[in-house]
């Protein structure tokens, strides 16, 4: 059984949690491959933040695209970021939405390592 700070040290929080509840049936090759695949897939919640504030000059949208919210990023690019709400919303709200996001990607890199 791999301890999810030996595997992935650079997850913090909710986001560890969630992924140690994941490998703790895993044995540590499964574990190893599962971090290998799930490191490379996941966005970091800086990126999103950043990506968001984007959307202050022009570029609204791509941080919603980066996260596979295909329809909501088109949107947010030919609105504005919903005139800059939607954009606000989301800059507080970004760890939320990289967090759903990886969750997402935990769930489809456990099923395929399994």
């Amino acid at each position: 059984m791999a301890k999810i700070i030996e595997v992935l040290p650079e997850l913090t929080g909710e986001e560890m949690v969630y992924v140690q509840n994941l490998i703790t049936p895993m044995d540590d090759e499964k574990a190893r491959m599962f971090a290998n695949v799930y490191r490379t897939r996941r966005k970091e919640p800086q990126m999103i933040l950043i990506l968001a504030l984007l959307g202050f000059v022009g570029f609204a949208g791509i941080h919603r695209m980066i996260i596979n919210q295909i329809g909501m990023g088109i949107l947010y690019f030919f609105t504005g970021g919903l005139c800059l709400v939607g954009t606000i919303i989301d800059l507080v709200n970004h760890q939320k939405l990289a967090f759903e996001f990886n969750q997402q990607v935990a769930n489809e890199v456990a099923i395929m390592v399994k």
